[in-house]
C-alpha cells in the first residue's frame, strides 16, 4: 500500500496517524492548558474574595468539572454537524426566552430563570450566547462574502430577536454581549466600510434614544455614575470608590493572599462575583494583574490562531466570534471595575463566582477545539 495513502483516511475524516493521543480526542492541548491554568488561579483567588467559604468554593469546583466535561463532549462534534442544526437550536433558545417572558421565574427583581422545582433552575440567555454566534456563521456561510445588503438585514433581525427578549428581563448586560457575538461574525466576513461608518455614526442618536424611551432607572444611574462615582460616595458610587481603592491600595507587589482589607472587611461588595479582580489587585498587586491578563491575552491569541487556520469559512467565523467574544468578557469586567466602563453585571471570565456562566464559557470553549481538531490533514 501506498505510505503516503496510508497516511490519511478518506473522504474529509481527520488523519489519525501522526497525531497525538490529545488530538485524537479532539482536545486542542494549549488551550486546555491554560484554561487549566485560570481554573486553578479562579479557585485560588475565591477562597480569599469569599472570605474562605469552602462551599463556595466546592461549588465552584463543582462547576468546572461541569463545564470542562462539556466542554469536551462537545469538541467531539464535527463542525458542519453543529452548522447543520444551528437553526433548530436558535428556535429552541428563542422559543425558551419565550416561557421566561410568560411564566419565568423572579429573582432580585429581574425574570431570568425558568424554574422547574426539584429538577432544574437555569437561565435560557446562557444557551444564546453559544447558539447566536453558531446561527449567524451558519447563515452568512452559505453565501459569497461580503455578505449582501439582504444577508446583512437578514442575520440583524436573527440578533435583534433574542436582543429583545433578553433585554426585557431585564438584563442588558447579557443582551449586548449576545448581540456582539453575532455583530462579530458579521465583522469577521468583511462588512463594507461605508456600513461600518454608518452603522457607527448611528450609535449617538441609537443611544439618545434608549436613554430616553428604554433604559431603566438604575440602568440610568449606573451610566451617571460611571461618569461621576463622587456625587454619591455612600449611595450608588460605593462600589466603584472602593472597587478602585482596593486595586491602588495593592500596590506593584500586593498585600498577599488572604491579606486584603477592602474585601475581608465589607467595603467591597459583590467582592466574589463582578468585582473580584479587585481582589486580585489588593492581594497580588500589579503583578497579579498582569500575569492574569498575560493568561488571558495568550488564550485569546490562541483563539484567533484556531480562527486563521480553520479550513471553513463557517469554522473561521465561529472561532474568531467565540474569540472576540470571550474578549469582551474581560474587557468589560476589568473596564467597570477600574472605573473605565459602567457598571453592567459581567462577571470576569473563570475567575468569578458563578456557575451557569462557567459552564457556558467553556462550551464555548468545546466549539473552539471542535473547529480545531476536526480538520482535513493534507500534509
Amino acid at each position: 500500500m501506498n505510505r503516503n495513502f496510508d497516511r490519511y483516511l478518506p473522504e474529509g475524516d481527520v488523519l489519525l496517524r501522526h497525531r497525538s493521543w490529545l488530538a485524537r480526542l479532539h482536545i486542542d492541548g494549549w488551550l486546555l492548558l491554560l484554561l487549566l491554568i485560570l481554573v486553578c488561579a479562579g479557585l485560588f483567588v475565591l477562597y480569599s474574595a469569599g472570605s474562605k467559604n469552602t462551599d463556595l468554593l466546592v461549588k465552584q469546583a463543582v462547576s468546572f468539572g461541569l463545564g470542562i466535561a462539556l466542554m469536551l463532549a462537545i469538541a467531539q462534534f464535527e463542525p458542519r454537524f453543529l452548522a447543520r442544526w444551528s437553526l433548530l437550536g436558535y428556535g429552541i433558545g428563542v422559543a425558551l426566552l419565550g416561557v421566561v417572558e410568560v411564566m419565568g421565574h423572579n429573582a432580585m427583581g429581574a425574570t431570568r430563570w425558568i424554574n422547574i422545582p426539584g429538577v432544574i433552575r437555569f437561565q435560557p440567555a446562557e444557551l444564546m450566547k453559544l447558539v447566536m454566534p453558531i446561527t449567524i456563521a451558519w447563515y452568512i456561510s452559505q453565501y459569497n462574502l461580503p455578505p449582501r445588503f439582504k444577508h446583512l438585514l437578514v442575520s440583524l433581525v436573527l440578533i435583534a430577536v433574542p436582543f429583545a427578549l433578553i433585554a426585557r428581563q431585564p438584563d442588558l448586560g447579557t443582551a449586548l454581549l449576545i448581540s456582539a457575538s453575532g455583530i462579530f461574525v458579521l465583522f469577521l466576513a468583511g462588512l463594507r466600510w461605508q456600513w461600518i461608518i454608518s452603522a457607527v455614526a448611528a450609535v449617538v442618536p441609537l443611544a439618545v434614544i434608549m436613554w430616553l424611551f428604554f433604559l431603566r432607572s438604575y440602568q440610568k444611574q449606573r451610566v451617571l455614575t460611571f461618569l461621576n462615582p463622587e456625587s454619591d460616595p455612600l449611595g450608588s458610587g460605593w462600589n466603584i470608590i472602593q472597587s478602585k481603592a482596593a486595586i491602588g491600595s495593592g500596590g506593584i507587589w500586593g498585600k498577599g493572599w488572604l491579606h486584603g482589607t477592602q474585601s475581608h472587611l465589607d467595603f467591597l461588595p459583590e467582592s466574589h462575583t463582578d468585582f473580584i479582580v479587585a481582589v486580585l489587585g489588593e492581594e497580588f498587586g500589579l503583578i497579579g494583574i498582569v500575569l492574569l491578563l498575560a493568561v488571558y491575552g495568550l488564550i485569546i491569541f490562541r483563539g484567533l490562531r484556531i480562527a486563521q487556520q480553520a479550513q471553513t469559512l463557517f469554522g473561521k467565523l465561529l472561532a474568531g466570534s467565540i474569540t472576540l467574544t470571550f474578549f469582551v468578557y474581560v474587557l468589560v469586567n476589568i473596564g467597570m471595575v477600574s472605573g473605565l466602563l459602567p457598571v453592567v453585571g459581567v462577571p470576569l471570565p473563570f475567575i468569578s463566582y458563578g456557575g451557569t456562566s462557567i459552564v457556558t464559557l467553556l462550551a464555548g470553549f468545546g466549539l473552539l477545539m471542535a473547529v480545531h481538531t476536526h480538520r482535513k490533514w493534507i500534509t
